[in-house]
């Protein structure tokens, strides 16, 4: 007999609200740099999304103060 072991890994990213946590380090695109994917990376203070999931990313406050939507946790 064969067995075979199938593990499963959960996807990891801005997309989800349960996957980011203030002081997290992570990259997130600003309004104005949404147009060059410009990325800026920096501490999450708070969580702006309410919903579970976005498309676009969870928006979050960074600790400088920069607003915008998560496209990368940095581990």
């Amino acid at each position: 007999m064969i067995y075979f072991c199938v593990c499963y890994t959960e996807i990891v990213n801005g997309q989800t609200r349960s996957s980011i946590k203030p002081g997290m380090t992570v990259l997130i695109v600003l309004k104005q740099d949404q147009r060059t994917g410009k990325l800026t990376k920096g501490v999450v203070k708070d969580i702006l999304t309410k919903s579970a999931t976005h498309p676009h990313g969870i928006k979050v406050r960074l600790e400088s103060g920069a607003v915008g939507r998560v496209k990368e946790i940095v581990s």
